[in-house]
Parts: structure tokens; sequence; C-alpha cells
């Protein structure tokens, strides 16, 4: 006799307390910033409808918010290009100079992910005293050799102070995808390149480089949505100074948002801020799915 085949649906119990958790942790917050973008507000807790006002003078830069806001957008880009231009060359150079087999393999990786468990906060506050000039190993060495540097009041010493220090946390997540990548190659392909008598330069470039394609994705929209949404870091570093010069949007929101207390012009520019990351991350999902469909034709 047949058996029949038992169909038990009490996992749909669990269902409902993810829905009413997303609610609560994402979907209702976000429908307050969306219900602020659209008002304003004059304290004591009186709100005034102001429509898109707000969305209006935010995409204008001839407006004080819309100038305001497209100065940080821009450092906000220039950060994300440098970060990504050393970061994403330097990780593929470190994990094809990471070992393969035995056990430096394991001590690699474990010194490689140090960095990544140190928190955001703390990372700013090693790399604030790191590169003070007077008893900062960096910044002493960096005056020692004739360079005036100082990352309070020099904005060139504070980009290069954040961006080293970004490289720095962040290029061994670089390097561990590639190295991820590079050990899911088979050694066949290796071995027809020995036969071939193929340079080191032309495995890299018919065979490594072609199958990390998707992992150095991820690794570049990762980089990119990190260093576009960084805030703990040079806050804790530069507070977004010298002046302005590293006032990057998130900075800017908190400042416009508990600074000034400009609720409704905070809440625009965040939906706005938003609405890029999202973007950004449809782009890659669809670069992603074409290369997918380009594998299977």
């Amino acid at each position: 006799m047949a058996m029949q085949k038992v169909i038990n649906n009490k996992a749909w119990f669990l269902v409902p307390p993810v829905l009413l958790t997303v609610a609560f942790s994402a979907v209702i917050p976000l429908m307050t910033v969306v219900n602020y973008s659209v008002q304003d507000t004059f304290g004591n807790n009186q709100f005034f409808w102001n429509g898109v006002g707000w969305y209006e003078e935010l995409l204008s830069p001839s407006t004080e918010l819309g100038g305001r806001f497209f100065d940080a957008l821009w450092r906000n880009l220039l950060f994300s290009a440098i970060i990504l231009a050393v970061e994403i060359p330097l990780g593929i150079a470190v994990a094809l100079s990471m070992p393969r087999h035995g056990w430096p393999v394991a001590t690699c990786l474990v010194i490689m992910a140090m960095p990544l468990l140190i928190p955001w906060n703390v990372v700013g506050t090693i790399w604030q005293v790191f590169s003070r000039g007077d008893i900062g190993l960096l910044g002493w060495m960096i005056n020692h050799i004739g360079i005036d540097y100082n990352y309070t009041q020099g904005p060139t010493s504070a980009w290069f102070t954040i961006i080293v220090m970004d490289v720095w946390h962040w290029t061994s997540l670089v390097a561990l995808l590639c190295y991820a990548g590079l050990k899911s190659i088979p050694e066949a392909y290796y071995q027809a390149a020995r036969i071939d008598g193929a340079s080191r330069w032309a495995v890299f470039r018919m065979i490594q480089l072609p199958k990390m394609r998707r992992v150095l994705i991820i690794a570049v929209l990762l980089r990119f949505m990190d260093s576009f949404m960084i805030y703990t870091e040079p806050f804790v570093v530069t507070g977004g100074g010298p002046g302005n010069s590293t006032t990057f949007l998130s900075i800017d929101l908190v400042k416009l948002a508990l600074g000034q207390f400009d609720l409704g012009k905070a809440a625009a520019m965040s939906i706005v801020y938003n609405l890029m990351i999202l973007a950004v991350c449809w782009v890659f999902y669809t670069v992603m799915l074409n290369l997918d469909t380009d594998r299977r034709a």
C-alpha cells in the first residue's frame, strides 16, 4: 500500500511574528520618516503640512538646503570612488599573495579577519590617537619627515587620514571575498595553463579575473554602500571638519536632524539618500542577473 505524504503547515505560525518584527523595525519607522518629510514643525510637537516643498528645496542647488546636500553628495561620491580605486586592486593583490595550502592558510585568514571584528567607533578612536601629531605614531612620523600634517586643521590631512583608516579597516573584506573566488577555481584550469605555457599575467587575466567576476561585483557593491553611508569613523576622527571638508551626507543628516532639529528637511534628505542606495543596489542586482544569463547561454 502506498504511503501517504504528511503535510505539516505548522511552520506558518512563525510567519506572523516575523511580519510584526519587520513592521515595527522597518515599515513603521520608514512611514514615520515619510510623514515628517512632507511636514514642518516649529516645536511643541506641532506639525504643519508642507507637501513636497522640502524635496523641491533639497533637489535645487540654488537653495541653502540644496547646496548643502549636493556639496555633501559630491564629497561622498569622491570618497567612495577613491576607496574603490584603492581597496579593490589592493584586495585582489592581497588575495593572490595569500597561501592556498597548509597551516599558513588559517593564520592568514585570522589575521585578515581581525580588522573586520573591531567596532566602527573603536576604529575611529584608534586612528584619532594614531594620527595625532604629538603622541600618534603616524602623525609624528609624517611631521618628522618634514610634511605638515594635522588632520584637525588641514582638509588634505583629514581626507588622507579617513581614507587610510578605511583602507586599513575594509581591504580585508575585499581580500577575503577574492580569496574565496580564487579557491573556487578548479585545479584543471591551472594545469591547462601550465601545459600551454601561459604566463602569470595570462593566468590572472584569462582565468582568475573572469572567475572572480561575481565576487568582485559583490565586493564593489558592499564597499560602495559602506563607504557611501560612512558615518562613525569620520565623525569620531574629524567630526566632519575641518570646516565641512569631511562632512558626508550621513554626518550632515545627523547635524540637520539632531543639531538643528529640522525634522522635515532631515527626513526628506534621508528619503532621497535611501532611494540612491536602493538605485545602486538595483543596478548591481541587474548586472549580476545578466552575468547569470550570459553564463547559461
